[in-house]
């Protein structure tokens, strides 16, 4: 079904990169202030906030690739979005077992570093809908030829 010049998949797609986005985005704040707060008081920028933004920083460059219509022609964006969802699923991962069981006890900071771990988790669901969206949509879109020759269009 088309609306106007775009199909209604490309549509759908468009808004799940832009939910990608504003999640990679807001990751990219909550665990830049706290790298930045590091950098501030003096300490060296642990590792885990360093992969934190690097994993939201090529999340939200992939996203607003993927607005342009021929990026999602190549044959491999869907292995692309399952390597970003492994990221994500890690990153929840190192901080999910650092914060989820701690108490905040009034510490606005840890409540903080709470929150983030499920905004990591969102992201992490929106690649891997991503990733099952684009396979099922280079699975029916794949050329595929016939078995002998493999010079006739099937």
């Amino acid at each position: 079904m088309a609306i106007g010049k775009f199909s209604l998949s490309y549509l759908l797609f468009c808004a799940l990169h832009f939910a990608q986005f504003v999640m990679a985005v807001t990751v990219c704040g909550l665990y830049g202030y706290e790298l930045n707060r590091a950098a501030k008081a003096g300490k060296h920028a642990d590792g885990k906030w360093v992969y934190a933004e690097v994993i939201g920083g090529l999340s939200a460059l992939t996203s607003l690739l993927y607005f342009l219509p021929f990026i999602l022609r190549f044959a491999l964006v869907w292995a692309w979005n399952l390597i970003l969802f492994i990221l994500w699923i890690a990153l929840f991962g190192i901080f999910g077992k650092m914060y989820i069981h701690e108490n905040p006890e009034g510490n606005g900071d840890i409540q903080r570093m709470k929150n983030a771990v499920w905004v990591v988790l969102v992201n992490a669901i929106l690649w891997l809908v991503a990733t099952i969206g684009y396979f099922i949509y280079w699975w029916g879109h794949r050329e595929r030829h016939s078995r002998f020759t493999g010079r006739a269009r099937v």
